[in-house]
């Protein structure tokens, strides 16, 4: 997958001189950061279940002096599974079986790093989008006033310059 350049707002304004140029390099970067978008909800669609968490190994010592993890070299009893998540800070934690109980909580926990690593570059990839889109111009008067009412309204005790 190619990587997001957060520079690439700035390759507009370095190689742009003339309005139409602006408008065409706008035209061309947007296209292709929206492309990239949708390739990135593609692939979070393809996600399929994820579970937050991690999956942990531990060896443990069981405390009887005459068991052979007492020695010193040993490393312990195990190794033993265990899946370790904090949800609303709530921790949860669930030994698990090697094998397929293992291996399903192994494709989950995954799934969910891979969906958190998509959603920061669908963030970063929306805020380039956002930089290179045009601001709409205001050109009626009337159209105007009614957008600083608006405004009045969604952000009430802050004065807007009129």
């Amino acid at each position: 997958m190619r990587r997001i350049d957060k520079s690439l707002f700035l390759h507009y304004y370095l190689i742009a001189d003339k309005q139409s140029d602006k408008e065409a390099v706008m035209l061309d970067s947007l296209s292709e950061l929206e492309g990239t978008r949708a390739q990135l909800f593609r692939q979070l669609q393809d996600l399929g279940d994820l579970r937050r968490g991690t999956i942990s190994v531990a060896y443990r010592k069981c405390g009887k002096n005459n068991c052979v993890c007492a020695h010193e070299e040993h490393p312990g009893h195990g190794p033993q599974y265990l899946w370790n998540a904090t949800i609303n800070g709530k921790s949860y934690a669930k030994n698990l079986k090697p094998g397929p109980e293992m291996e399903k909580y192994r494709q989950e926990t995954d799934a969910h790093r891979q969906f958190v690593r998509l959603c920061s570059e669908i963030v970063i990839l929306n805020e380039q989008i956002c930089a290179l889109r045009p601001i709409p111009l205001v050109t009626e008067a009337d159209d105007l006033i009614e957008l600083k009412k608006k405004l009045q309204q969604r952000f009430p005790g802050r004065s807007i310059r009129k």
